[in-house]
């Protein structure tokens, strides 16, 4: 943990150092500083540490003034042989006001305070992750395709509802949707294309032919070497299986 000082009193200072190194011995002191011009000038010119240690009076003033130069975003423990400046502390970051002379109980204290303001820190963070990749996953799912425009004779275009296609197949070369109703209509995207389009909880690439519903499946057949065979449920026979290798069938079974 890095931290900066700020102390005028050289007698107050060592005192600190010496708590800090038995209560906190990990600790690195990062700066020193006795006055308000020092303070800004090394909050200025280095990384914002991890914890501040303020004595509130200063030979050039109140440390308060400090907050009229510069943003301080990490923790601040005020140390003072004044109590009367409490209230102001806790204004700033503060997590804990101590007043001289400081001893190993209240340093110890005031790290137990640190502790659990860092843990609840990093819980909220990590719910905000969560509920940011949900968020993220709900929009995604908002812009997957729901119809697409099919081209029929003349100008005119039909919608085709997802919901209604059973299976893409490349068929003499052109990409064809088949709906429930055993009609094909040719697309001019790839089977690649199509797959980052539709919801992947709905259609499964199970080759580089094939893209199939889950509704479609009627059933499925093991096949040689740990391969899978996936049967539609369609008015019509296809030519060729739909064959799903050995590598792919557990991600098939967990999609299914």
């Amino acid at each position: 943990m890095k931290i900066f000082i700020i102390e005028d009193d050289k007698a107050a200072l060592r005192n600190l150092k010496a708590i800090l190194a038995e209560v906190c011995p990990e600790a690195e002191i990062a700066g020193e500083a006795d006055s308000i011009c020092e303070s800004i000038e090394w909050l200025e010119n280095n990384d914002m540490p991890e914890l501040v240690f303020m004595d509130i009076h200063l030979a050039d003033g109140s440390a308060f003034e400090i907050f009229d130069h510069i943003k301080i975003t990490c923790p601040i423990i005020f140390t003072t042989a004044y109590d009367e400046y409490a209230l102001k502390a806790f204004k700033v970051n503060s997590i804990d006001y101590l007043l001289k002379p400081i001893n190993t109980e209240d340093l110890r204290k005031a790290f137990d305070k640190l502790d659990l303001l860092v843990s609840h820190k990093k819980e909220n963070e990590k719910q905000s992750d969560i509920i940011n990749e949900i968020v993220k996953k709900l929009n995604k799912e908002e812009n997957y395709k729901s119809h697409f425009l099919i081209p029929v004779k003349g100008d005119k275009f039909v919608p085709l509802t997802v919901d209604s296609i059973l299976f893409f197949y490349i068929s003499d070369g052109t990409v064809k949707a088949v709906d429930e109703d055993g009609r094909q209509h040719p697309f001019t995207m790839s089977l690649d294309e199509l797959a980052d389009m539709l919801n992947p909880k709905l259609f499964f690439r199970a080759n580089r032919q094939f893209l199939i519903s889950r509704k479609a499946i009627k059933d499925i057949s093991l096949w040689f070497n740990g391969r899978l065979v996936i049967n539609l449920n369609i008015p019509f026979e296809l030519k060729d299986k739909i064959i799903i290798s050995k590598a792919k069938a557990s991600e098939f079974k967990e999609w299914f």
